[in-house]
């Protein structure tokens, strides 16, 4: 008789259902000297194909005796190639529905996942909570897991047990209708997950820096900073997402799918609340970046900065071609990847926040003349950078260095708290100005939409016109502009975007320039 139950797979940071099915049945005169025939079916990978001696070890040390005839295990669809150790706990559960431990019809309305110890203990697996949400899409009544990830699917709002042991499944299965599933109350699990951010009162002067970072967290914008080393552009970026606004329910759930899926959600916290911040280093890999991996493809650093802030430091040193493959991925919000078994696409709707010295050594313009480069070495390492790249950033920002006498003052200026709640009162104008259409927030301003919300008065027309001219600015230069300019204003708490605006975003285009003309730098 044929046992049934679902279970799935994670294809990128989506789920497919595969069906476990599982014919087995005992020889009326069995042989004592012949191994018991098992088959495993329906394109497996070599994790999966050694799950038949996981399950038969595992079976043996708690005592549930194998079928003595031909076990057949068929993972549907047969198209569809399955992946990892999650499918050892479903089969070995279908076979002691097959000794009679509980009814049939318990697995077939279940999403059952798990590795198997060879002591029949249950593993963690990755994706809990993805595979949750599929298993409510599709109307299960429960889903069977390891205990580990009970709380990280709970989330879902699916009806979840968290099991240690195949013993433990038996039991659970076989009560099933006494047991209490595992509850999670989301609200209070996300204000005691939230931990508290590093605050921007760490950081002594730089008053142009801070107004720039708000701008940027108030309206989403790609920042680039370029200061000598020791200025505080690594102090300034880390505490960026403290001045962002706190995820939505929406946003955490979609973050924690992510991490869930790449196996780093942190341990004991179900929920992801607070606003990644991933800064890997410049010798990262493409495929460490934008996502991949021998298979099915895993996601990258990009994909990890989703609805956070994704740092790269010593912008210059990191591979031509890896910087230019961000090009993309930062218009559209989301990277695809082409492979042998399918197309895949990671969410990636990140701010961009570069750091760079201003010349090989560190230290050009420095007053105390320490730099020595040529300014043909100077524009090399500055030409590292592409046009296109450079326009993806809409703030070009200066971090000069710090005076003595206020490096050795005490610390004062507005903390992360004051100037969040000035980035939420913007955020607010933006939620009201776009409720009826799908743009997130200014940087998301698309080109056609320009003219309806950053619509300019004459005087302000002219003097943008007067600015692209002068500067030979380009026309994504002009669009960055634009989008920066209605965020000056909303922080300003007016509607319409002024003269003084347009300067302000102008000022922040300083790299569009001959970079060997800026002085300061």
């Amino acid at each position: 008789m044929i046992t049934r139950t679902l279970s799935g797979t994670i294809q990128g940071v989506d789920v497919e259902t595969v069906e476990i099915e599982v014919n087995a049945y005992d020889r009326d005169t069995p042989e004592p000297l012949q191994e018991p025939h098992f088959t495993l079916i329906g394109l497996p990978d070599a994790a999966v194909r050694e799950s038949r001696d996981r399950v038969r070890t595992a079976l043996s040390m708690h005592g549930v005796p194998l079928p003595t005839g031909v076990t057949t295990v068929n993972l549907a669809p047969a198209s569809l190639r399955k992946t990892g150790g999650l499918y050892d706990l479903p089969i070995a559960l279908c076979l002691c529905a097959f000794r009679g431990h509980f009814p049939r019809q318990i697995l077939e309305e279940s999403m059952v996942v798990g590795e198997l110890s060879l002591t029949g203990e249950i593993r963690p697996i990755r994706g809990a909570l993805p595979l949750a949400m599929h298993a409510k899409s599709l109307g299960l009544k429960q889903m069977i897991l390891p205990r580990e990830n009970v709380q990280e699917a709970a989330i879902s709002g699916m009806r979840v047990f968290g099991v240690e042991n195949l013993r433990e499944a038996r039991k659970l299965l076989a009560s099933l209708e006494e047991a209490i599933p595992t509850q999670v109350k989301v609200e209070e699990l996300f204000h005691k997950a939230l931990r508290e951010e590093l605050d921007f009162r760490d950081v002594k002067g730089q008053d142009s820096a801070k107004r720039a970072l708000l701008i940027a967290a108030a309206g989403s914008h790609n920042v680039l900073m370029v200061g000598q080393p020791g200025v505080g552009k690594s102090l300034i970026a880390n505490r960026i997402p403290g001045i962002m606004p706190s995820m939505t329910l929406e946003e955490s759930m979609e973050v924690t799918r992510i991490y869930s899926i790449a196996g780093l959600l942190p341990q004991g916290e179900g929920l992801v609340v607070r606003r990644p911040f991933r800064s890997p280093h410049h010798t990262v890999s493409d495929a460490g970046l934008m996502g991949g991996g021998s298979g099915i493809p895993r996601p990258g650093e990009v994909t990890l900065a989703h609805r956070g802030v994704l740092f790269l430091d010593e912008l210059p040193e990191f591979r031509r071609n890896t910087l230019e493959a961000l090009r993309q991925p930062m218009e559209n919000g989301v990277v695809t990847l082409a492979r042998s078994s399918g197309s895949y696409t990671f969410p990636c709707r990140f701010m961009m926040v570069g750091a760079m010295n201003p010349c090989p050594c560190g230290y050009y313009g420095s007053p105390d003349h320490r730099c020595h480069c040529t300014p043909m070495q100077v524009a090399a390492y500055r030409g590292r950078l592409s046009g296109p790249m450079l326009d993806r950033f809409d703030l070009h920002l200066e971090v000069p260095p710090l005076p003595r006498e206020l490096l050795l003052s005490p610390h004062q200026g507005p903390t992360s708290a004051e100037l969040r709640e000035t980035v939420l009162e913007a955020r607010a104008r933006q939620r009201h100005r776009f409720q009826d259409t799908p743009i997130p927030d200014n940087a998301g301003i698309a080109g056609a939409d320009l003219d309806r919300f950053c619509r300019l008065e004459e005087n302000g027309r002219r003097y943008l016109e007067q600015a692209l001219e002068a500067r030979n600015l380009s026309a994504r230069s002009y669009d960055r502009i634009l989008r920066v300019a209605r965020t000056c204003a909303d922080l300003n708490g007016q509607e319409k975007i002024t003269e003084a605006e347009l300067a302000e975003a102008i000022q922040y285009r300083a790299m569009d320039q001959n970079p060997l003309a800026q002085t300061s730098w």
